[in-house]
């Protein structure tokens, strides 16, 4: 099997570090590529950018050498947008397509409401939204410092999602594969409408939980992201719509 880059997009207030124990569990073939933004993680020294489209070109720029061999993108939640994104300008750069898009928990580029992010920006609704999601740590919120660096994170990354435009463009003739869970506030159609983005390909998987039900679910995840990048190639484009 010819290796495979996985470049992975963390989620909104997360570092690309979630993803580093990924390795252990994947297959030699794939390689676990954590996409780091700026502001937090081993970029933490950097300030955090306000521009989407300056970020995915920054992105772009950064992991260039990733798109001239075969690799796919994986993002979780913003993650999966910024995934989405980085594909489209690739496109645009007459770069090599991944091999295929993951998309975890996150809305259809066209169906997302950037105005939901633009009035939770302070403390008080960003701390109601940590613990709506329920996907951050306790000792998170048991530190005043480790809780406002999420804080901080999280309303940065709020302002890069309020300022998405959504922009009407040609499907990627990329398979997509997305994955949801059932106690997630992400209507179906939300998550149904990513099949308007791809030309090829488009799988849908459901799990119980809700937003972050890739905590519960990883190996599960993981075990699909494999199999389903060992078999793409020779599989016929259609629809598939897999409950779980």
């Amino acid at each position: 099997m010819l290796p495979v880059a996985l470049l992975c997009l963390p989620w909104a207030g997360a570092s690309a570090s979630v993803y580093l124990r990924w390795q252990h569990s994947l297959p030699r073939w794939l390689r676990v590529v954590p996409v780091e933004l700026p502001g937090r993680g081993i970029r933490m020294a950097e300030a955090f950018m306000d521009d989407f489209d300056e970020l995915i070109e920054c992105l772009c720029e950064a992991h260039e050498r990733h798109s001239a061999a075969r690799y796919a993108l994986y993002g979780h939640s913003m993650g999966g947008l910024i995934a989405h994104a980085m594909a489209l300008r690739w496109r645009s750069l007459s770069r090599r397509l991944p091999e295929a898009l993951f998309v975890s928990a996150s809305p259809a580029p066209k169906l997302r409401n950037p105005a939901y992010f633009l009035d939770k920006q302070t403390d008080t609704a960003l701390l109601a939204e940590l613990r709506k999601q329920g996907g951050t740590p306790a000792e998170v919120f048991d530190s005043e410092e480790l809780l406002q660096i999420a804080l901080e994170t999280l309303r940065a990354d709020y302002r890069l999602c309020g300022g998405y435009q959504y922009r009407d463009s040609h499907p990627l003739a990329v398979p997509i594969h997305a994955f949801a869970g059932r106690e997630d506030d992400i209507h179906v159609q939300r998550i149904l409408a990513w099949e308007a983005e791809t030309s090829a390909r488009f799988s849908v998987r459901w799990f119980d939980g809700g937003h972050f039900f890739n905590r519960r679910h990883e190996q599960a995840i993981l075990d699909d992201v494999a199999r389903t990048l060992s078999y793409e190639g020779a599989e016929v484009a259609g629809v598939d719509v897999a409950l779980s």
